[in-house]
């Protein structure tokens, strides 16, 4: 990452190629680059979080730790599975907050978009997200908010956000997140 501009990591919860998520996440990364770069870190290789690996984690797991704590803030964006966060998401989240004492995340700003297919874009896994951020103690921004719905009509067969509106609401977004990073930041 560039030095002086902010570093953000991006999560996508979703493990599908044709992801609206992994679509949207790679909008806002050409949505801010002139204030922020944002790493847009895979996480469908990392193992099922198990404790007993907690002493003696893998070498790449470590280093998954090691770059979102060096970050600035990280960015979250999820589908739904279940009124929820898909599991690789949350054994993702698992491995950056252990050990106890060893949390990655914490204290750490927080943005949260999701895209889906129905109406609700996704809103009751955000919310969800939200409550593990409690714990965790991170920053989440709570407004504005950003949800895509009706996603599939508004992201090309080529992962390219089509929609004009969408894609304002999403630089409006990114705006307000980086305000929320340099506040956090105060």
């Amino acid at each position: 990452m560039k030095e002086g501009k902010i570093r953000i990591i991006g999560i996508a919860g979703s493990l599908r190629k044709g992801s609206y998520n992994k679509s949207i996440l790679k909008a806002a990364k050409e949505a801010c680059q002139e204030e922020a770069e944002i790493e847009i870190v895979e996480i469908g290789w990392l193992p099922l979080f198990n404790q007993d690996m907690e002493k003696n984690m893998p070498k790449d797991v470590l280093e998954f730790k090691e770059k979102v704590k060096k970050a600035d803030a990280v960015l979250f964006v999820t589908p739904e599975y279940n009124y929820s966060v898909p599991g690789v998401l949350k054994n993702a989240i698992d491995w950056l907050s252990r050990p106890y004492g060893n949390n990655s995340l914490e204290g750490k700003p927080a943005g949260i978009m999701s895209a889906a297919i129905g109406m609700l874009g996704g809103a009751r896994a955000q919310y969800h997200l939200r409550q593990s951020m409690v714990f965790l103690d991170m920053r989440p921004m709570n407004m504005p908010e950003f949800m895509v719905s009706f996603a599939g009509d508004k992201i090309d067969e080529n992962g390219k956000l089509k929609d004009e509106e969408t894609r304002q609401k999403l630089k409006d977004y990114m705006a307000a997140f980086i305000d929320w990073i340099k506040k956090q930041r105060a």
